[in-house]
């Protein structure tokens, strides 16, 4: 198991080698304990703030992150909520993915709100990727609710079930698996942030589901 001063020191270097944080690693401070690494500081784009999240959840030992990064944008970057709004509007247009006439948008300080239905949780995923690197973004808080055309809750533990099976990043056999109508809970024991995310995607995609409780838990001492 990984000392603090240790897993610190990893989080550290991996922020240093993700290409999207070059110019501001230095302006990013880590603190490590039992697992827990809390990030702090300040960055200039929300995107550069998710990739210091990422980077650190990569990194074996690590249990949860709490990112305290701030998002300020320099003056050359500033944008009015209502050119921010408009930039949303058009990348929500432009990705295929996303019926943008049934998502709303509000923007509050650089804050972007997305409201509305879709009827897949990729749709809704990547109606946030589609804004996040948008300048002047500083962050997204998500709000769109999924609700199928056709809700088929039939087979639901045996679909998913099948697929943990097929999935090559996925050890199946540590995950347990329970389902209630279209409601999904996963908990278990993993070993790392990657394939309790895997996990809970992999879930998402079961026509049907409506919720995912991830219960998983992450041991970083297992080994295969």
């Amino acid at each position: 198991m990984k000392t603090n001063d240790e897993l610190q020191k990893d989080v550290m270097a991996e922020i240093r080698w993700e290409p999207q944080l070059h110019d501001v690693h230095t302006q990013i401070g880590v603190a490590a304990h039992d697992g827990v690494i809390t990030l702090s500081g300040m960055v200039d784009t929300y995107t550069k703030k998710l990739a210091a999240e990422r980077a650190a959840q990569r990194v074996h030992g690590v249990k949860v992150v709490a990112c305290d990064i701030e998002v300020k944008a320099g003056t050359p970057g500033k944008k009015t909520d209502t050119e921010i709004a408009e930039a949303v509007r058009n990348a929500l247009r432009w990705n295929t993915a996303v019926n943008e006439d049934k998502i709303e948008v509000k923007v509050d300080n650089g804050w972007v709100y997305l409201d509305g239905e879709v009827e897949w949780k990729y749709q809704k995923s990547t109606a946030q990727s589609s804004v996040e690197s948008l300048v002047g973004v500083r962050g997204v808080t998500n709000n769109i609710s999924i609700k199928p055309s056709v809700i088929d809750t039939k087979d639901i533990k045996t679909k998913i079930a099948a697929a943990f099976h097929r999935h090559a990043t996925l050890d199946s056999n540590a995950i347990r698996l329970e389902a209630a109508g279209s409601k999904v809970s996963l908990r278990g024991t993993v070993r790392s942030w990657a394939e309790k995310e895997e996990a809970e995607r992999v879930a998402w995609s079961s026509p049907g589901v409506l919720t995912v409780d991830n219960q998983i838990e992450i041991n970083t001492e297992i080994f295969v």
